[in-house]
């Protein structure tokens, strides 16, 4: 079956002398992976349309295969800005392995796939230090692990106390008489709240701040929690 779909590609493998896998998250069809047959070889008209972080106009054959086949490509966006600036290609490396942790294989949900070209736009025309919190916080609330962030999650004749901690593997937020995870900021609960309300415009034009870089600490452990592994990405940021 032949079919059409716009995509971003989040990383590449070899397969034999010249072909390349590409994994995709697409439009329409999910996080797809496919074989681009003859992709490494310098003549070849898909090389440079397939690799990572390029924002791509895909014709696609599947088979019977676990693998589709790339048949057409035509680059849309390769984001130049972020490819020049070395800070800014290691936040868009760690989106895109976030999306590619995250995504399943051939389901039909656009929303990955909006997300990750907004916040790649949006980390193109500039820096922000919490465009990579903000998305995951955003990613993980969208696969149903959003986080409790307005009551304490171990009590309930508590209301009264103060929250201090956040305990991602009780999925939110504890007071001071039931204190369980890492200590937090009233503050920077309040930056993660905003996150989840819609306000990321706002959260993505505040400066560098202890609260900001807390909150950043706080989604990072609780991605870490819920995907049982590490943004190896996320290792090249400063």
């Amino acid at each position: 079956m032949q079919y059409r779909d716009t995509g971003v590609v989040l990383r590449t493998g070899k397969l034999g002398e010249a072909d390349r896998i590409v994994t995709v998250i697409t439009a329409q069809h999910g996080k797809v992976r496919a074989v681009a047959k003859g992709a490494r070889r310098t003549r070849s008209k898909l090389a440079g349309h397939v690799e990572p972080l390029r924002h791509v106009d895909l014709q696609l054959y599947r088979g019977r295969g676990e693998l589709d086949i790339v048949t057409g490509a035509v680059t849309l966006d390769r984001w130049p800005a972020v490819r020049t600036d070395l800070d800014r290609l290691g936040t868009a490396m760690t989106l895109a392995e976030a999306v590619d942790q995250s995504a399943h294989d051939r389901t039909e949900d656009p929303v990955p796939y909006r997300m990750l070209v907004g916040a790649l736009n949006r980390l193109d025309r500039a820096r922000a230090e919490m465009l990579l919190p903000a998305f995951l916080l955003r990613l993980l609330a969208h696969e149903g692990t959003a986080p409790m962030l307005d009551g304490c999650v171990v009590g309930t004749d508590c209301d009264d106390a103060p929250l201090v901690a956040f305990d991602p593997a009780l999925g939110g937020t504890t007071c001071e008489v039931h204190r369980r995870g890492r200590t937090v900021s009233s503050r920077t609960l309040e930056v993660l709240r905003m996150i989840l309300d819609g306000q990321v415009n706002a959260v993505l034009d505040t400066g560098p701040s202890a609260q900001t870089r807390e909150a950043a600490a706080v989604v990072m452990h609780m991605w870490e929690h819920h995907m049982e592994r590490r943004l190896r990405s996320a290792d090249l940021l400063g």
